[in-house]
């Protein structure tokens, strides 16, 4: 069907981020952690500015937060975490894992009340919100129990499987020990997801350059989980699992898919140059393949560099996100963005990225937000009129690159 230029976008963001004030996360604590909270509390100084003052009710505040969107054209949102739970040094997408047995049981508490503030959170607007839950990785078993749980509670969007670093004492993602989560997963249809963040780094220590170097190589260790379940066979073992990559571009995954298809045509002999493999992994498929099969890409804040690679991995692959509230996100200023990027898209192709995709991975219902979208979206005309100037105030890299 031809779309008219009146004709309006509907806009699901694959990554969007919030979570609860301290004061609210206390009330979804275990009565048994409350005296270690307040404790806790009293002493806490947040590092990050976007959750102070007037910005951190972006995070909670329904009515702020729908209005945000709104106006940006944005009528559902994918939800991933932002705010610091208990006992947590920073917002869990750039905190590094616990160190001792005693963080993991105070942290883990604190992603505990997250989840059930998240349940709570989405709950009020369930045909907008995919909210993902978070666990650790330290128990196998407790975190199984919470994909359970989270399950049971409608927290659709699926996990946040956190980053590995190397010097952490837990096993890697290329081991069998996951499996029976992987299982849980793939039985109950729980997505898996992957956002860049600080879980999986090494600690830089306090260096000159120790931010830089954070900055420079916190996507590859993002990208690290994909090589590593891939070649290891897990997607051979669980064909129905699905994992979505979210906010660490995409335009790396074709040369990457290349690289892993050649090391998997040299395993077949054996051998790569003077290594030798052993006999007791196969994958029946090419690294490609399962990769077509099971994973899914939401490539945040896109820029024109990322058009080709997004039309090579497939427009039934990969999802247009906002980042909100996050200043590096497009919010306020994602209309001027999609003009920016996509231009001389069609109309199908841009509904493909901007709804269809996510909405068929995550569970939203177009037939109910098509309403929302006809009312708040960009319309077609508006996007395929092209950026001639950078709006003022905008930061994200979608203008920059």
């Amino acid at each position: 069907m031809t779309a008219t230029a009146t004709e309006r976008y509907t806009i699901i963001s694959s990554d969007c981020h919030a979570g609860g004030s301290h004061e609210q996360y206390r009330e979804y604590l275990e009565a048994e952690w409350l005296d270690e909270f307040d404790a806790w509390r009293a002493k806490y100084s947040n590092p990050f500015r976007d959750l102070e003052d007037d910005g951190r009710s972006r995070n909670w505040d329904d009515e702020r937060r729908i209005a945000d969107l709104e106006r940006d054209g944005q009528v559902a949102e994918v939800t991933f975490p932002n705010t610091v739970p208990p006992f947590f040094p920073t917002g869990t997408v750039i905190a590094r894992m616990p160190k001792t047995a005693e963080e993991y049981r105070q942290r883990w508490a604190g992603l505990r009340a997250h989840n059930r503030w998240l349940a709570d959170f989405c709950a009020r607007h369930p045909e907008r919100r995919a909210g993902i839950f978070q666990v650790f990785l330290d128990d196998v078993d407790a975190a199984i129990a919470e994909v359970r749980w989270a399950h049971e509670h409608g927290l659709r969007g699926g996990v946040l499987v956190p980053g590995i670093p190397d010097d952490a004492d837990l096993a890697p993602y290329y081991s069998e020990a996951y499996d029976p989560l992987w299982a849980v997963c793939e039985n109950l249809g729980v997505i898996l997801n992957n956002h860049t963040t600080g879980s999986g780094l090494p600690d830089y220590g306090k260096y000159p350059s120790s931010t830089i170097q954070w900055m420079v190589e916190t996507a590859w260790y993002a990208h690290r989980p994909l090589w590593q379940m891939v070649m290891s066979g897990v997607f051979e073992r669980f064909p129905k699992l699905r994992l979505v990559l979210t906010e660490q571009g995409c335009d790396w995954v074709v040369p990457l898919l290349k690289q892993l298809d050649m090391f998997h045509l040299q395993m077949q002999s054996g051998r790569i140059g003077e290594m030798h493999l052993g006999n007791d992994m196969v994958l029946t498929l090419k690294p490609s393949e399962y990769f077509a099969r099971n994973v899914w890409m939401g490539v945040s804040f896109p820029s024109p560099r990322e058009v080709k690679a997004m039309r090579t991995i497939g427009l039934d692959r990969v999802m247009w996100g906002s980042d909100y509230p996050h200043n590096e996100g497009t919010t306020p200023f994602s209309k001027e963005s999609l003009r920016r990027t996509f231009h001389d898209w069609t109309p199908d192709e841009l509904r493909q990225v901007l709804a269809v995709t996510s909405a068929d991975l995550y569970g939203f219902d177009l037939d109910v937000l098509d309403p929302l979208g006809a009312q708040f979206g960009p319309t077609v005309e508006e996007v395929a009129t092209p950026l001639e100037e950078i709006p003022k105030g905008a930061f994200s890299p979608a203008f920059y690159r």
